[in-house]
């Protein structure tokens, strides 16, 4: 007689949930447990915002375009998959800075907006005497207060004031969280910061210290940190999905609810139907994980109202190279918000990922929409293109229209991490633990919004669920 299966669910199949899909059947497979795993995705595909376009020779994205190299969670799955050949690298170059209306190198040194050397500091335009001279009270500032939280924008403007933050580092990264960053929680986004400046007290001789060293040059072309595939990041998708066991996923049906019974849930469908399920990974957006478990108030911190989402829009523009009469010598710039700019970045991806546009072709990728300012999102096709172009003419000259674009909305798409949300999520896992034992988070909402972190997250899931269900059936044999 066979041993009866223990059911795990993934309800949702972005990349974490992916993720949790294929190491959960890999795990059964090799160790031998008996589980029966089934992915559940409200669309008709699977990838998330993970989508490409591939139209007359260019490789499009409509969401992310790549993931940091040295977070190796990515490129491990990508080997499991048979993906390990078809990454590549980015081409590294020069990126600006949109400020006082005129573009500006990056500061020579500076590491996500934090300068660690003083000449091309205190030579470059994006900053007043004044300005540069508040940074410099870094030196002397003292520590924050021990495991305080605060906002990225609070922790920044008093090491190196408003000047340097409004003009470099918001711009930088707001652009990674698509957020407000006198709203975003430093330690759930960027923790080494703090960390640095507990360990060294100066923001700026910490991160110098903290820097690796630089590589002696080289003659080859140099590359940058982040990796992409050849046909796009949604061969990656479509890689992974082709590992998973037939018939163990389900597209199309939205979950509506989930119903704890005595030993295990029922997952009742949008279709009517509903399946049991000892174990469930919810690798879904925190409010949709909210309106499933609705009986549940500690997960009211997820609702929308509580826990806001950004709006935002990516604008693909492809053209002859011809169109371009002004060409800029680097692979993209961000916009400060003081500037009269719509959109908040421009990449020039043909020359950052030279594989994305055939030869004698460019390709430039705009981003639109902050916090504040989601309502451009909205506006016709027609008009989005005009107003990508008119901002685009304040540093280039491009005189064609483009061949094509590919405009993609995603609304209320990029997770804000506000002020608390470590302490948050760390009371959702002690009340799930005790309400909802078996049930696991993974995903975007939650610990990490790149590629490599949901891809982290989803195989932390898969471990939480393996050792949950050995417990119980140890405790009912």
């Amino acid at each position: 007689m066979s041993e009866e299966k223990q059911k795990v669910i993934i309800i949702g199949g972005g990349i974490a949930g992916l993720t949790a899909a294929y190491y959960l059947q890999k795990e059964a497979r090799e160790n031998h447990l008996p589980l029966e795993v089934k992915l559940i995705e409200a669309s008709h595909r699977l990838g998330g915002k993970m989508q490409t376009v591939i139209r007359d020779g260019f490789v499009i994205e409509r969401g992310p375009d790549s993931f940091l190299a040295r977070k190796m969670s990515a490129s491990r799955l990508a080997k499991e998959v048979g993906m390990e050949d078809s990454l590549i690298s980015n081409t590294a170059g020069k990126s600006f800075i949109v400020a006082r209306e005129r573009l500006h190198s990056m500061p020579g040194g500076s590491i996500m907006g934090i300068p660690t050397e003083v000449g091309p500091f205190i030579t470059t335009g994006l900053f007043s005497l004044p300005g540069k001279m508040r940074a410099a009270t870094d030196f002397i500032l003292p520590r924050s207060k021990p495991n305080e939280d605060q906002s990225l924008g609070a922790f920044f403007r008093r090491r190196l004031g408003n000047e340097v933050v409004e003009n470099l580092i918001e711009p930088l990264l707001s652009g990674i969280y698509a957020g407000d960053i006198d709203r975003l929680s430093l330690l759930s986004t960027f923790p080494q910061f703090y960390q640095v400046e507990q360990k060294h007290r100066s923001l700026i001789l910490g991160m110098k210290k903290s820097a690796p060293p630089k590589e002696k040059k080289v003659e080859k072309k140099e590359t940058g940190g982040f990796l992409t595939f050849t046909k796009g990041l949604q061969s990656f998708i479509d890689a992974i999905e082709s590992k998973l066991e037939k018939d163990s996923v389900l597209k199309g049906v939205q979950v509506r609810h989930v119903q704890k019974k005595d030993r295990n849930y029922e997952v009742i469908m949008s279709d009517g139907k509903s399946l049991q399920a000892d174990s469930i990974i919810m690798a879904v957006p925190h409010h949709v994980t909210q309106s499933i478990f609705s009986d549940y108030r500690f997960f009211d911190p997820f609702k929308a109202s509580t826990m806001p989402s950004t709006t935002v829009a990516t604008v693909a523009l492809a053209f002859p190279a011809e169109a371009i009469k002004k060409d800029i010598d680097g692979i993209g710039f961000v916009v400060s918000r003081n500037c009269d700019y719509t959109i908040t970045a421009c990449t020039w991806t043909h020359k950052k990922w030279p594989h994305t546009a055939p030869e004698g072709k460019v390709l430039l990728r705009c981003y639109v929409g902050r916090p504040g300012d989601e309502a451009v999102v909205d506006v016709s096709d027609d008009e989005m293109i005009k107003i990508v172009l008119d901002d685009l003419n304040k540093t280039m000259n491009i005189t064609m229209d483009p061949d094509f674009a590919v405009i993609s909305r995603w609304r209320d798409s990029m997770p804000q991490y506000t002020v608390g949300h470590k302490e948050r999520m760390a009371n959702a896992a002690i009340h799930l633990e005790k309400e909802l034992p078996g049930i696991y988070l993974a995903g975007s909402s939650y610990d990490g919004l790149g590629i490599p972190d949901c891809i982290d997250q989803g195989e932390k899931a898969v471990q939480q669920v393996v050792s949950f269900l050995s417990t119980q059936k140890a405790v009912h044999l």
